[in-house]
């Protein structure tokens, strides 16, 4: 079984730009006041909800690992 990853978008930081919902169609929505959510808090492991993470022009988006707590994006510096 793969990794699942918990998706947080930050509402302080998201401008709702809907970068997220072009990478990663489905995975993202953009509520009344245009800020982005996730469709499902948890999901499995996804190349494209991680390239709308990096490609959140804010990186407003948060991936951990479900369970770890271990931060998929973005990357500690």
């Amino acid at each position: 079984m793969g990794d699942r990853w918990s998706v947080e978008v930050d509402r302080g930081v998201c401008i709702g730009s809907g970068m997220c919902l072009s990478h990663a169609p489905g995975r993202f929505a953009l509520d009344t006041a245009r800020q982005s959510r996730p469709v499902d808090a948890e999901t499995d492991a996804d190349e494209k909800v991680l390239t709308a993470a990096e490609g959140c022009p804010v990186e407003a988006i948060t991936i951990t690992l479900t369970g770890s707590d271990e931060v998929v994006f973005p990357p500690e510096e």
